[in-house]
């Protein structure tokens, strides 16, 4: 199983293009994209894992999902969805010339997506369906993190709203879970055996920015304390200290034998 992680930001990526923090204004500090992710069993056919408003530019920066052989041949074969917040869904529009595309969420969120559909509807038909239990080999397994709904969401849908994703292939496990506000009973065992664990980072500590707790995201030193498995970090805010790979929370969190993703980083699992 292939494993891509196509960006690491949280929304707005990195700089956030309205925010003169110091973080965003060092210059000596790699940009970041929105988070998601693409997965595939073979390495030909891809499902994408959540879509940002920075699918294009991800896209064009990942050999492996480019355009080809034939003139509108794509690899991408659909789009798995965490949650329907706009971050993880406005790539969806991105992709409108699509002929053809799977998107597969849980029913709450493809409920509030209806909105989408609506336009997108008007380019091709997709299918739009609840997670099956496998794709292309791969077996799916979804864990309920949160009932949190987008802003945008008027329809008091019951949840899940956002899950998160353990995807096996060929004895190997994977973990994607880029919003958690709380780890929900169950979650280490939903994580144990995974190679990795792609987890929320948006914050390293508690209390880094004002209203944090209302945002709903579990910090990075809180998580490594609750967890026994191996972690990696996404969804990182432009206030979280991580993002300076010298600073000693990043060093703190490497020294721990845990890992903070970049964008394009690369699992076989």
């Amino acid at each position: 199983m292939k494993v891509i992680v196509l960006g690491t930001a949280a929304g707005g990526g990195f700089p956030q293009w309205n925010c003169a923090c110091p973080t965003c204004r060092n210059p000596e500090l790699e940009p970041r994209t929105q988070d998601g992710l693409a997965i595939s069993a073979d390495g030909n056919n891809w499902y994408l894992v959540n879509a940002s408003p920075d699918l294009r530019a991800q896209i064009l920066a990942t050999p492996e999902l480019r355009a080809g052989p034939g003139l509108r041949d794509t690899p991408i074969r659909g789009v798995l969805l965490t949650d329907a917040e706009l971050d993880h869904t406005l790539g969806l529009l991105l992709l409108r010339e699509a002929e053809t595309l799977a998107v597969h969420a849980p029913p709450a969120v493809l409920t509030a997506l209806s909105r989408f559909r609506d336009i997108t509807d008007r380019y091709h038909a997709w299918t739009w369906t609840p997670v099956p239990a496998e794709l292309d080999g791969i077996t799916i397994k979804t864990l309920a993190v949160s009932d949190k709904r987008p802003r945008y969401a008027d329809d008091p849908a019951p949840g899940p709203w956002v899950v998160a994703y353990r995807f096996e292939h060929n004895g190997g496990a994977f973990v994607y879970a880029p919003c958690v506000a709380q780890l929900p009973h169950g979650f280490e065992q939903f994580a144990a055996g995974a190679t990795y664990t792609l987890l929320d980072g948006t914050f390293y500590s508690a209390g880094e920015m004002p209203g944090q707790t209302v945002m709903g995201h579990l910090p990075i030193a809180t998580t490594i304390e609750q967890l026994d498995v191996p972690l990696a970090f996404t969804h990182l805010n432009n206030t979280n200290p991580v993002l300076d790979p010298g600073s000693p929370e990043r060093i703190a969190v490497e020294k721990s034998g845990h890992l903070i993703a970049d964008d394009g980083t690369r699992w076989e699992i």
